[in-house]
């Protein structure tokens, strides 16, 4: 028998970047400009970060101005206005949280449940809306809304007989702390919702049919097959949300502000602004960025290695 020779294939070759750029050279041009914004607005401020290490003056630039390393930390953890800046803002970020986070959870849930498409429709339209509106129209709607006086709340309020004299949403600090969850809430639970929406929808139908063939009612076909197949969904956001925990959104507290509530609203943006830029102490306000940012990323860094222990896939 005559041995036959195995051919052997040559290899593929592979395709240098010269090839893809020129075959896909249309989707690289539409990244450019979104990969220059990053790079700008995300990284080219980095170095500016050395200024809160350095007792930094503007007219002296970043050559004349002192190097004091961690001085302006250790006069931050002293300051007072600083540790009631800090208590505030993770007080409020964690309520925001706590009321905030499983609310489009249960919207999206309810939302998916029901059967009339147009409903189904409109509502999810009512609730993104306010995702895009600004925090000072949102300001000033409340502050026509919720005036003790002739804000709207109030006034039906007191046609209905339920109290005698205005209730003092924003001038008090309990009511304004209310108040300003409600609000937070009510403007962010649209996007949340939008999103679990979408992971709802990818779940695969098949799964709902054989629980109805297995007799399952609503809310045990909820419990053991819509929350765990978007339970990867709510891992993430989570995960993200701690991120911001640390954070403050000065747009939102001065669309609030108010002297008599000062007490709650001086968070660490207000203290960025009054005792960083408005002074013009920019390396204090540099400071506490930095601070915010590093706490920001050790939470989300821990928070994905715990979720990975539990045996979730994490965000990183």
């Amino acid at each position: 028998m005559e041995n036959k020779k195995k051919e052997v294939k040559p290899m593929p070759r592979k395709k240098g970047m010269a090839v893809y750029l020129k075959r896909d050279w249309q989707l690289y041009f539409l990244l450019l400009f979104p990969i220059i914004c990053v790079i700008v607005f995300n990284y080219a401020a980095y170095p500016g970060l050395r200024m809160a290490f350095m007792d930094y003056k503007p007219a002296k630039g970043y050559s004349g101005s002192e190097w004091v390393g961690f001085e302006t930390f250790r006069k931050i953890f002293k300051d007072r206005d600083f540790m009631r800046a800090l208590k505030n803002s993770l007080i409020f970020n964690f309520l925001d949280l706590l009321v905030g986070f499983p609310m489009p959870i249960l919207l999206a849930i309810l939302l998916n449940e029901l059967r009339y498409p147009r409903f189904k429709k409109i509502t999810q339209t009512i609730l993104y809306l306010p995702h895009f509106l600004s925090w000072v129209i949102i300001g000033s709607v409340a502050l026509q809304l919720f005036k003790p006086s002739t804000g709207l709340i109030n006034i039906w309020l007191m046609n209905l007989g339920l109290i005698q004299e205005g209730i003092p949403f924003l001038s008090e600090k309990w009511h304004w702390a209310v108040t300003y969850l409600l609000i937070y809430v009510w403007q962010t639970m649209g996007w949340g919702t939008i999103i679990y929406l979408a992971a709802i929808t990818s779940i695969n139908g098949e799964l709902y049919e054989a629980a109805d063939i297995d007799g399952a009612n609503r809310w045990q076909k909820i419990w053991n097959i819509t929350l765990p197949s978007i339970k990867g969904t709510i891992v993430t956001l989570l995960i993200m949300n701690l991120g911001r925990v640390m954070g403050s959104n000065f747009e939102r507290l001065d669309s609030f502000d108010n002297v008599q509530v000062r007490d709650f609203q001086y968070q660490l943006a207000i203290y960025i602004y009054d005792k960083g830029l408005s002074g013009g102490n920019y390396s204090r306000a540099t400071a506490v960025g930095l601070f915010q940012s590093l706490t920001g990323l050790i939470l989300v860094l821990a928070t994905d290695k715990f979720a990975k222990a539990l045996g979730e896939d994490g965000l990183i």
